[in-house]
């Protein structure tokens, strides 16, 4: 030790220590206030394009009714189909569709995918028939839904 060390050490007694420099505190990185509202920002945007994507593109038809019947041979599904264009803006053509029949143990038997050939315009109501495939036997129950449309802005 120098000389100064040397003599504090003894002013101090012998079995002190001297640290000369503090412990280093960890130092905690903060994010900038600017950081975490932008984050947020950006999720809003996404949420809010999301909506506005399911209201006006995807997701605007609607099957407001679906009835199955069978034609008069009694082997093939018949649907009648009444579809509501809910988007303000576009019109849809090309509606494909999904017919699933289900058995008693809640097995599809048949999944059937086919094309509206209709248009349905802006806030419209469209009723089509659909001749479907041939009714499986064993169907317990079975449903309709609308997988898609071409869309076209007015």
């Amino acid at each position: 030790m120098d000389l100064n060390g040397d003599a504090l050490q003894e002013s101090l007694g012998r079995d002190t220590e001297v640290f000369m420099f503090e412990t280093p505190e960890e130092v905690k990185q903060k994010e900038p206030k600017g950081f975490w509202i932008g984050i947020i920002v950006v999720v809003i945007i996404v949420m809010t394009g999301t909506l506005f994507y399911i209201k006006y593109r995807g997701g605007a038809q609607k099957v407001l009714r679906a009835t199955m019947n069978k034609d008069r041979t009694g082997t093939t599904a018949v649907w009648l189909v009444t579809i509501e264009n809910k988007s303000p803006v576009y019109s849809y053509s090309k509606i494909q569709y999904e017919t699933s029949y289900v058995g008693a143990d809640n097995n599809a038997i048949l999944i059937n995918k086919g094309t509206i050939p209709a248009s349905i315009g802006p806030g419209e109501h469209k009723n089509s028939e659909i001749n479907d495939a041939l009714y499986p036997a064993g169907t317990a129950w079975y449903k309709l839904k609308i997988t898609g449309a071409t869309p076209a802005a007015q």
